[in-house]
């Protein structure tokens, strides 16, 4: 991922577009627009590897960097759900656990909802992973990307 920008390409099996944008070889984006940025370029190595997934390729991207510019608390669930293996799935309350939040502070349950509602880079950090949690996603894709995982 050497080239910055934005980058974009229909999938027919989610009925919209993967959009991604790239900055400083990470991945700061990912958005499913039913129409793309009219800057995003239609080629990407990335692209490449999200659609291969889509169509049942195995993949977890734990290898992609992401940059993520939001609050040190939410970065840590983030980071931790980043953790959930391919094909599986956790909790919320379990991801309080994995964050090292306190699982009977509600204060903490609501951090973790805050961090997947506002998920920058769905599909990277796979927040579609956490069964009972919202997704950055748009909840038709989140389904469909637990179908791929067979979630």
């Amino acid at each position: 991922m050497d080239e910055a920008g934005i980058y974009a390409r229909e999938s027919e099996y989610l009925g919209q577009y993967v959009q991604i944008g790239v900055a400083g070889q990470r991945v700061i984006s990912v958005s499913f627009p039913s129409t793309p940025d009219p800057e995003a370029e239609g080629n990407h190595p990335l692209l490449k590897r999200v659609f291969a997934y889509l169509e049942g390729g195995r993949d977890d991207f734990t290898d992609v960097e992401v940059g993520l510019t939001v609050p040190t608390d939410q970065r840590r669930v983030l980071e931790a759900t980043r953790n959930v293996p391919y094909g599986e799935q956790v909790s919320v309350e379990r991801l309080v656990r994995m964050s090292g939040l306190n699982p009977d502070d509600e204060e903490d349950h609501d951090t973790v909802r805050a961090a997947l509602a506002d998920n920058p880079v769905p599909l990277f950090v796979p927040d579609h992973r956490v069964r009972d949690g919202p997704s950055g996603a748009p909840p038709g894709v989140e389904q469909r990307l637990r179908n791929v995982e067979g979630l």
